[in-house]
């Protein structure tokens, strides 16, 4: 868990980085005059384009930016999926430029993985909006 310090810092420049896209997008608006068609459209569009919460790519996304480089095998022992699933998102998250993939000839051949910028400015995105999403939940009542 985040110290009360950090979690103020935290919530702060989230608070400021919200209001400055908040404000970005009233002036898109305004000065570029897109109406609601043309919005739903491009929404649709960027749904399209790639799904961040399929089930493993954030958590392969925030393993890649904290190791940095990372092997198949680890990453397979870190998330404990099988070898199938984590094919298939690896190749989706590289299809999508999120990752990129290097193979090292060796002996032994070895495939590594690591962060593409996109891949790591979305995680650096992902990573407030879930902290943001968790925190401001509604407390339970017993």
């Amino acid at each position: 868990m985040l110290s009360n310090e950090l979690r103020r810092l935290v919530e702060s420049r989230m608070k400021s980085t919200l209001r400055g896209i908040e404000e970005t997008f009233e002036h898109i608006l305004k000065d570029q005059e897109i109406g609601l068609e043309d919005l739903k459209e491009t929404v649709r569009n960027l749904e399209e384009s790639f799904d961040l919460s399929q089930k493993w790519i954030l958590q392969i996304l925030f393993i890649l930016f904290l190791k940095n480089v990372t092997g198949f095998g680890e990453l397979k022992r870190i998330l404990g999926v099988n070898s199938r699933t984590l094919s298939d998102k690896l190749k989706s998250l590289q299809k999508y430029e999120y990752i990129r993939r290097t193979i090292d000839q060796g002996p032994p051949l070895r495939v590594r993985y690591s962060l593409t910028a996109r891949g790591r400015n979305t995680i650096l995105l992902a990573l407030p909006l879930l902290y943001y999403s968790s925190s401001n939940l509604p407390k339970e009542k017993d």
